[in-house]
């Protein structure tokens, strides 16, 4: 069996996501089923391995100076500010999985951010999640850039 191989004429049409359910024997989920906390427990780390990735892309350091890096952004404050940012750009669809997130009831307290921050990064986290585990993984990456672009953070 080849695996990773694309053969000619065929295009890989299913995301991550649906590769790694159909791998491990998991039914497609129905997102609307999904709590918004849920959503956001899968975007945190979504979020994490793009950034992740970009800052190891960009600079091949020494794992503090990654981390550093990579908490400048990944924190609540900057993602509340790229929430914001990205707010006339969302679709309708988008809007209503970003503010279920937002407005959802976490049992966890804030470190080092506001409720108000902490409320926006998790609604971004959800929306993350949402656009991963529905195989939207462009607009995914498209939204995390432009966040980072406009809010000044880019890495």
């Amino acid at each position: 069996m080849e695996t990773g191989v694309i053969r000619e004429g065929q295009e890989r049409q299913e995301g991550l996501s649906k590769r790694i359910g159909s791998l491990f024997g998991c039914e497609a989920p129905d997102l609307r089923t999904y709590s918004p906390l849920a959503l956001a427990f899968v975007g945190d780390g979504v979020y994490d391995l793009v950034i992740r990735t970009a800052v190891v892309s960009r600079a091949n350091a020494g794992a503090d100076r990654l981390h550093k890096a990579k908490s400048r952004v990944v924190k609540a404050s900057a993602q509340a500010a790229q929430a914001e940012a990205l707010l006339p750009d969302l679709t309708p669809e988008e809007l209503a999985v970003y503010r279920r997130g937002r407005n959802a009831h976490s049992h966890s307290v804030a470190k080092n951010a506001s409720v108000g921050d902490y409320r926006r990064a998790t609604g971004l986290e959800a929306l993350c999640g949402y656009l991963y585990l529905s195989g939207q993984e462009e607009r995914l990456l498209d939204l995390i850039k432009t966040g980072l672009e406009r809010t000044g953070e880019w890495i």
